[in-house]
């Protein structure tokens, strides 16, 4: 199983962003098997940059995507349901945000089993939910891109899109305390949801080959 993991790199006041610490603590612990081959990327927070790489990753045949952000004052792991066809800052409320994707369709739904995932996360003492706003703009933007532009393939990889808190080493020096969790647990909560992604291919392998 192939299956590209992305994460950002940091923005604005942060100086490290909660979904590259998970992707790196991760891979530091991760078993790597030879049925599971983990492409990882960190992607800049500009737009324009952002397209082109992503154009270029998808490019390559992959069986699952996995895109991780961060969501600052987020209390818990958010697994995004819906990408808008929207470009634009949140806090621009009032405006009408221009189109990522000129006659594209509205929104996408990701097929990933984000209700089962939020179950599996809660069993294992990780604060999750099936979140159904992504924001409007680099997050929206990445999870929207991407099905759009794999939407035309013949057997499209599913995709999906969650966010973390912020990290506890981001947030004990600052003056007033932000929701976070260790990066451990965020760590662990990718590792358990790429494990349920190759154990539903290793499955629908086996079936087919049945």
């Amino acid at each position: 199983m192939r299956i590209l993991l992305t994460a950002f790199e940091p923005y604005d006041e942060w100086t490290e962003n909660s979904s590259w610490l998970a992707m790196v603590a991760l891979l530091n612990e991760f078993s790597r098997s030879s049925q599971l081959e983990l492409v990882t990327r960190r992607y800049p927070v500009d737009l324009t940059q952002l397209q082109q790489r992503l154009v270029k990753d998808l490019q390559q045949p992959y069986d699952a995507i996995l895109h991780l952000g961060q969501s600052p004052g987020s209390t818990c792991i958010k697994l995004e349901a819906i990408a808008l066809n929207v470009a634009g800052l949140i806090e621009e409320e009032g405006r009408q945000l221009p189109a990522l994707v000129n006659s594209g369709p509205i929104a996408y739904h990701s097929q990933m089993p984000l209700g089962s995932w939020a179950d599996q996360l809660r069993e294992n003492r990780i604060p999750a939910v099936v979140s159904y706003h992504a924001g409007t703009f680099l997050c929206n933007a990445t999870l929207y891109l991407t099905h759009h532009h794999l939407s035309s393939a013949d057997d499209p990889p599913q995709i999906g899109f969650v966010h973390l808190p912020l990290a506890t080493e981001q947030v004990v020096d600052l003056p007033r305390m932000r929701p976070s969790l260790p990066t451990s647990t965020l760590a662990k909560a990718i590792r358990l949801l790429i494990e349920d992604l190759q154990q539903r291919h290793d499955k629908a392998t086996t079936e087919e080959v049945a």
